[in-house]
């Protein structure tokens, strides 16, 4: 185990959660491939875990890899209406009346604010098979993504014999009353590798995983999502760019992104968590995700 490992294994156990981690710097292809492997740091970087709604990454990529190919109109208009959304606390989601947008700034409100219903009605007009076509052409073996976030949320109101998804995630949330759903089990409910994530944000940053359009789209749109408390809260001082897409689930607080300093390579990162506690908030959970990644960039920073 290096330097780094130990230490960002230290910082999980502190801040009392069970993590995966995986950081690798981004280099232009290389023709030699015999050459050495990139540097990289890993914590148990090719276990599979639970991906909540970090899986709303790899159906962006699918998306714009529809677009490419002719099969989806970024432009044409998605009326959302309240009785048909799915649930959530951001964008349309937290709506009350119904709204339309273009096909593309649904996908910028599914990753910005990690829009609920946004990500679904996505979902939908994606297709979930052309999901699976995207991880089968970019390599990604070990991930696999089985629904939308209304599947998750009629699975977690099913396992948890609950009257309704509050009552679920109350029950999520309570210490005394533990349960454990399939949507914590990364063979039964989505699931990837922090391996797999960094691989996949490589691909969006070198323009391998669309066409350079499309992935400069995707990296516009992972650079404005919102969320400050996680990834970013490891590099607050300017000069330091962060993209990312986050992911939360009951105990489970994750985020994947890529972290640049200025005039310097940027960096693939993806920290997963699973909190031993189940309060809904946990701040030192959310810390130790920038916490962890600033170890593992700080060491790759060339």
């Amino acid at each position: 185990m290096t330097g780094p490992e130990k230490e960002i294994r230290g910082r999980f156990a502190a801040a009392g959660v069970r993590g995966w981690l995986h950081a690798v710097r981004i280099e232009p292809a290389r023709i030699d491939p015999a050459a050495a492997p990139e540097p990289e740091v890993a914590v148990a970087a090719d276990d599979r875990v639970v991906m909540a709604s970090v899986y709303k990454l790899p159906l962006l990529v699918a998306f714009c890899r529809a677009v490419d190919e002719g099969m989806l109109d970024p432009v044409a208009p998605v009326r959302l209406l309240p009785e048909a959304r799915t649930t959530g606390p951001t964008g349309i989601a937290a709506m009350s009346d119904p709204v339309t947008m273009s096909l593309r700034d649904v996908a910028r409100s599914m990753i910005t604010v990690s829009d609920n219903a946004a990500a679904d009605a996505l979902l939908d007009a994606v297709g979930l098979p052309r999901v699976h076509d995207t991880l089968r052409a970019l390599g990604l073996q070990a991930t696999s993504v089985r629904g939308g976030t209304r599947d998750v949320y009629d699975a977690l109101v099913r396992d948890t014999r609950a009257a309704s998804l509050a009552d679920a995630m109350a029950r999520l949330a309570d210490n005394d009353r533990p349960v454990d759903p399939a949507a914590f089990d990364p063979l039964l409910s989505s699931a990837t590798t922090a391996r797999d994530m960094t691989r996949l944000l490589t691909a969006i940053w070198t323009d391998a995983a669309a066409s350079p359009g499309q992935c400069g789209y995707m990296r516009t749109v992972l650079g404005q999502q919102v969320w400050p408390h996680r990834l970013a809260a490891g590099f607050p001082r300017p000069g330091v760019q962060v993209a990312g897409k986050t992911g939360t689930l009951g105990p489970l607080r994750h985020e994947v992104g890529v972290v640049q300093y200025r005039d310097e390579p940027p960096v693939a990162v993806a920290v997963f968590t699973r909190a031993a506690r189940a309060e809904i908030h946990l701040p030192a959970v959310d810390a130790v995700i920038g916490s962890a990644a600033r170890v593992a960039v700080g060491t790759l920073r060339v």
